[in-house]
């Protein structure tokens, strides 16, 4: 996932569709990305997980509950996860957390590779890109 935060606007349309899809209500604080207003909402800073090719939270995991699947994404099993929280703790940008239901991990799995975010995103703030794509 590419995001550009020159384009975003701190709308929040992102986190409504992603917490949507995730809890089937809109609740941002529980949709599995996140919109940082830096310099008194000067600019919008849109994070997300960045899918890490040596994923600290996957290393960090005790029972090896979060594997990297066929397309790529890192995703967590629910049924392995133990909840520790260890995956939380190390992902260095703070995109793993823990359900407040189900006490398991949990972090963007890119719906599977069809983000519904970058779908919603009017602004066009979020790109999904495949590694080797990136135009500068």
């Amino acid at each position: 996932m590419h995001t550009h935060f020159d384009k975003c606007t701190g709308c929040s349309i992102c986190q409504l569709a992603c917490s949507m899809d995730l809890i089937k209500g809109y609740n941002p604080r529980r949709s599995r990305l996140l919109i940082q207003l830096k310099n008194e909402n000067l600019y919008h800073l849109p994070v997300v997980c960045n899918q890490c090719e040596n994923a600290y939270c996957m290393n960090a995991c005790p029972v090896k509950a979060i594997q990297r699947n066929d397309d790529g994404i890192v995703c967590i099993d629910p049924d392995e996860c133990i909840g520790c929280g260890l995956c939380v703790q190390y992902c260095p940008i703070g995109m793993a957390a823990l359900d407040p239901d189900t006490q398991k991990a949990v972090k963007c799995e890119l719906c599977q590779g069809n983000p519904l975010c970058v779908e919603a995103c009017p602004a066009g703030a979020l790109e999904l890109i495949y590694k080797g794509e990136i135009n500068a």
